[in-house]
């Protein structure tokens, strides 16, 4: 075949259009690839930014969180209150380190882990309340059944570990819904405003803990006596809270005779004479007058006088002492009896009628109502220098409250009342100003006796889950950007109940 010109330039034109085609599929591609890499190179800068601000608000939160520990160590009051500095939310700036002149923002707001429910130290009953309150049936069996599943799992390391309870529901545990709250917002909890936009879980994660502890102390900072261990010199030297002695020798020798007790209320069955001592004098004693009757059947016969010269039936012919008749000093000078004992005896007598027979002074109590709200709070009953698990009367809600032995809505109400209202004169709160203390927090247990609606059958049943302070809080900081938004967080829960404070949790959200 013959190639002509024309069949030269039709190729030529075929060639330089392949050619443009090819080139325009060239420049194609490198657009593409060019806008992929800036695509790329954009997303990368802003992953940058979002990871500096991230870090930046990072260490906001943390400087915040650092903060609030200062303001922890500063609090010196020996009890707890909703109207103290620490528990109002905090919010501070810390200067950007990278942008001179920026500031970045800071919330943070303090929780007693008080108060709320410690699932490592409540009992059953108290379990089973708790699960009410977050939606479980209190009627039905099952929730009873939870409860002791529950309790048959600890220890827990964190509310959390409830999960792998057979029988959890995330609606149990996480609540079936959650409460966000915002800056300004009035916190449910009653604990003030609330510098955060997180959830609040309405589950148990809301309202237990297992990181609440106080220190065994009493109010004036000196180590409590534990009443199942103590000599008895050491019980003679506890006083109610008006600086009275409680125990004499020969009751202090008496209640130890008879000690093991797992709750308060065990002290008020505290027998004056115990078994032990009643066996041992026990045939000295008598309820029957020998002298009165040989005097009704020989006239002739004259009665005992005392030194005023007026017949005495403090003893009987045999030389026993009439426990109906004999006076204090004639009671204490039997062996193992004192005037403590003795005195108890009398009263006793005068209040309850006269004993029917010798074995009935075993029913005279070692302690009266009074002089046992006087000591409860000088007293524990395990040894260790940290309690577990106590109710802070001063911050839990009245919902937390009403969950307790012995409490219901109404009495807890009233509780919070007390705390709350207004008095005129800030400084009767163990000297601490207006500025420092707000309201009327308990600064002991036994002024829970003096609230209006809580009789003493409460005191006594509730006195064993509450405390007017914590030693244990958890600390929730936020960076926040000008927006609002929370772009940092970390939560760490602090102890205080040794020298220096220490972190026994820390979780850091990025």
């Amino acid at each position: 075949m013959r190639f002509t010109k024309r069949d030269a330039w039709v190729y030529y034109k075929e060639q330089r259009g392949l050619s443009l085609v090819s080139t325009l599929w060239i420049l194609t591609i490198l657009s593409i690839l060019a806008t992929q890499l800036l695509y790329s190179i954009h997303i990368e800068q802003r992953t940058q930014r979002n990871f500096l601000d991230r870090s930046k608000f990072h260490y906001a939160a943390r400087a915040g969180f650092e903060w609030t520990l200062a303001v922890m160590r500063g609090d010196e009051t020996p009890f707890d209150s909703l109207g103290e500095n620490w528990a109002a939310a905090i919010q501070g700036q810390v200067e950007d380190g990278i942008q001179l002149g920026n500031f970045l923002n800071y919330q943070v707001i303090v929780i007693d882990e008080a108060s709320k429910v410690n699932i490592n130290v409540a009992d059953v009953g108290l379990v089973s309340n708790l699960l009410a309150q977050v939606g479980a049936s209190p009627d039905d069996a099952s929730t009873e059944e939870l409860a002791n599943k529950i309790v048959e799992g600890r220890p827990y390391r964190t509310v959390r570990d409830l999960a792998r309870v057979e029988g959890m529901t995330s609606e149990l545990l996480y609540g079936a819904r959650q409460e966000t709250v915002g800056v300004g917002s009035p916190n449910p909890s009653g604990r003030g405003d609330l510098a955060t936009t997180a959830p609040i879980p309405t589950g148990l994660v809301g309202l237990a803990t297992i990181y609440s502890v106080d220190a065994s102390t009493d109010p004036n900072g000196e180590p409590l006596v534990d009443i199942n261990t103590a000599e008895a010199a050491k019980l003679t030297e506890i006083n109610t809270q008006q600086n009275q002695s409680v125990f004499t020798q020969a009751e202090a020798e008496s209640l130890i005779q008879q000690r093991d007790f797992d709750k308060f209320s065990a002290l008020l069955d505290v027998q004056a004479v115990s078994d032990e001592l009643f066996n041992d004098i026990r045939d000295q004693l008598t309820t029957e007058d020998n002298n009165q009757q040989k005097s009704e059947t020989s006239p002739e016969t004259s009665l005992p006088t005392a030194d005023n010269g007026q017949p005495t039936t403090n003893n009987d012919e045999g030389g026993k002492v009439n426990i109906n008749t004999a006076d204090v000093e004639t009671l204490a000078s039997l062996d193992g009896i004192d005037q403590g004992i003795a005195e108890r005896i009398v009263s006793h007598r005068e209040g309850q009628g006269l004993f029917q027979n010798i074995d009935a002074i075993k029913d005279v109590k070692m302690l009266t109502q009074q002089e046992f709200i006087g000591i409860v709070d000088k007293i524990t009953l395990k040894e260790g220098e940290t309690r577990q698990g106590l109710i802070n009367i001063n911050t839990a809600t009245p919902e937390i409250l009403a969950l307790l032995p012995g409490m219901d809505p109404e009495k807890a109400q009233a509780i919070v009342e007390r705390r709350e209202e207004e008095i005129s004169d800030t400084s009767q709160i163990q000297g601490f100003s207006e500025d420092e203390i707000k309201g009327n927090p308990f600064t002991n247990i036994s002024q829970l006796s003096q609230v209006e609606g809580i009789d003493f059958a409460t005191f006594r049943e509730v006195v064993d889950w509450v405390t007017y302070r914590s030693h244990g809080y958890r600390i929730e900081a936020s960076g926040v950007d000008r927006a609002g938004k929370v772009v940092s967080s970390c939560v760490g829960i602090i102890d205080r109940t040794g020298d220096q404070i220490t972190v026994p949790y820390w979780q850091q959200g990025f």
